[in-house]
């Protein structure tokens, strides 16, 4: 993958990822699936939703890989993006794969990701993580995304 630009802050990583699905020629109703670890990645995953409430899509949670147990994120009017409720289908236009899955001792592996988008051949592939974990777990070498969205919590300071 190429660099293609640095940017800084949460609007650093939602505006991309914004720009990204208005421009991917999705058709109305397009289904976006979030992978990621229940709890951990979720609040990441209902916020990557709210910067994009405003296009046609669908948008679906996954914990971890395990599309049986898909759950519908939605609009909550004056909270933001919630999970609940069960989704139509599994037919999604784009997977992205958070990079909660690629954390030591979560249960999925690069190889387990990699045969959910063999399944899904047609759908976009979006990463997103924090501090290169992709990188450092070595998935890159077995996973292509067609966007990797990495970003950086440091310095965290705490104050007392």
């Amino acid at each position: 993958m190429e660099k293609i630009e640095t940017l800084s802050g949460v609007p650093g990583m939602l505006r991309p990822f914004k720009q990204y699905l208005a421009g991917a020629g999705l058709p109305d109703g397009a289904r976006i699936i979030y992978c990621g670890v229940p709890g951990t990645c979720t609040p990441f995953i209902e916020l990557l939703a709210f910067a994009v409430r405003d296009l046609p899509f669908e948008h679906v949670f996954v914990p971890y890989l395990d599309e049986g147990k898909a759950q519908a994120i939605h609009a909550v009017p004056g909270v933001g993006m919630q999970v609940g409720g069960s989704p139509a289908g599994p037919d999604p236009a784009v997977i992205v794969l958070m990079g909660g899955l690629a954390m030591p001792n979560v249960p999925v592996e690069a190889k387990d990701a990699a045969a959910l988008l063999a399944r899904h051949p047609q759908a976009k592939r979006v990463g997103v993580c924090f501090m290169s974990m992709f990188e450092k777990a070595g998935w890159l070498d077995q996973v292509a995304f067609d966007l990797l969205i990495d970003a950086t919590l440091d310095p965290v300071t705490i104050y007392r």
